[in-house]
């Protein structure tokens, strides 16, 4: 019977190791990212990064296990810090003194030639060129293609003095007098094949914004020959700077809040972000944070109110200090025809090129018809 005991005993002791190392896997599988937000910067910034790796260590119970995940400190401009964490660990640091709130980070969703001349724009208005020069418009989005015509530096002058940010250095990016500084944020991870990292945008979402805040005027745009006009941004003479946040998997609340960080200490006079928010409290989303320290230091944050609805509660960024631009439409539209085998034709309300179905193979068929769907 002794033996039996000592063999029970001995597997036990064999096994719990392994067990223990199941179940710290399982733990560690269930942990998340996390942003903790502490608010404005205190008089002492050069100790928030070791505040930072206290709060943790309270948390997780292990000076290491702080160290190891912590994933980045926001000390620009605000006071916050972004780490993972299992749900008790996040709880924990929840209520500890001098934690403003606790949440789990998201993934939010990115939401023509006579736009402006739609809203009452018209080119012949008086405008102050050096002053707008001297504007620079934080764009937090999916990048920017730098080659585009829309964001060449012809006839501008250096940046302003007071623009502290920066541009690189990137192997396959470039900034100039137009767009004046560029960085991108990827803190959760890898990234997408589709994705470049870079600010480079893969994407396209990001040129099409920066180009209707700021773009230049650009004679004899159209798209395979329709809508053909001068394409402008609303201030053609701004500068741009580009905060890259958004992938193909999303935009993630703490690239978001790394962007507000950078771009409100670079010292852009405007942020703009077509980005949609959560409902929800203010001190859980990311937008509304970081548009509120901006909002602090002067700047203003412009914002998308989303493409959702029309239904109740469907307008994201609605906090008051942002300014929520709604989606609207313009006032043209065009017809395409569409020539089927028979001979016979149809007339569709989108921008693609007239085609002959007949001329297609059964791959390009079914994509050509994906377009309508």
């Amino acid at each position: 019977m002794g033996n039996q005991k000592v063999i029970i005993l001995l597997v036990i002791c064999l096994l719990l190791p392994i067990f223990m190392g199941v179940f710290a896997v399982n733990e560690e599988d269930q942990k998340d990212f996390y942003i903790v937000y502490l608010g404005d910067l205190p008089s002492n910034k050069n100790s928030l990064a070791d505040m930072h790796l206290e709060y943790l260590a309270s948390a997780i119970e292990s000076e290491d296990g702080a160290r190891s995940s912590i994933v980045h400190s926001y000390t620009k401009s605000f006071n916050a810090f972004a780490a993972k964490l299992s749900d008790a660990e996040a709880e924990r640091l929840s209520n500890m003194d001098g934690v403003v709130s606790v949440f789990k980070n998201r993934y939010h969703k990115l939401k023509t030639t006579r736009s402006w001349d739609y809203l009452g724009f018209t080119q012949t208005v008086p405008r102050s060129l050096s002053m707008e020069s001297d504007l620079v418009v934080g764009m937090l989005d999916s990048g920017i293609y730098p080659d585009s015509p829309s964001f060449s530096d012809k006839g501008f002058g250096p940046p302003p003095q007071k623009f502290k940010g920066s541009c690189g250095p990137f192997s396959n990016f470039s900034c100039n007098n137009k767009i004046v500084g560029a960085r991108y944020f990827n803190l959760s991870g890898p990234i997408s094949d589709s994705d470049i990292l870079s600010p480079i945008d893969s994407e396209g979402h990001g040129t099409h914004t920066s180009s209707t805040v700021a773009g230049n005027v650009v004679k004899g745009a159209s798209l395979y020959g329709i809508g053909k006009g001068t394409a402008r941004g609303a201030v053609p003479s701004a500068r741009i700077s580009v905060y890259k946040v958004c992938w193909a998997v999303g935009c993630a609340d703490m690239d978001i809040l790394a962007a507000f960080d950078a771009a409100i200490h670079d010292g852009v006079d405007i942020i703009s972000l077509s980005v949609g928010g959560f409902a929800g409290s203010y001190i859980s989303d990311s937008i509304a944070i970081g548009s509120f320290h901006s909002m602090k230091n002067g700047i203003l944050t412009s914002a998308a109110a989303g493409n959702s609805g029309p239904s109740a509660a469907s307008v994201s960024n609605y906090a008051p200090w942002i300014l929520t631009v709604a989606a609207s439409t313009t006032d043209r539209g065009f017809r395409n025809k569409l020539v089927l085998g028979n001979g016979k034709s149809l007339y569709v309300s989108r921008l693609i090129p007239s085609i002959s179905l007949c001329s297609l193979s059964a791959a390009a068929f079914i994509s050509y018809m994906s377009l309508f769907t």
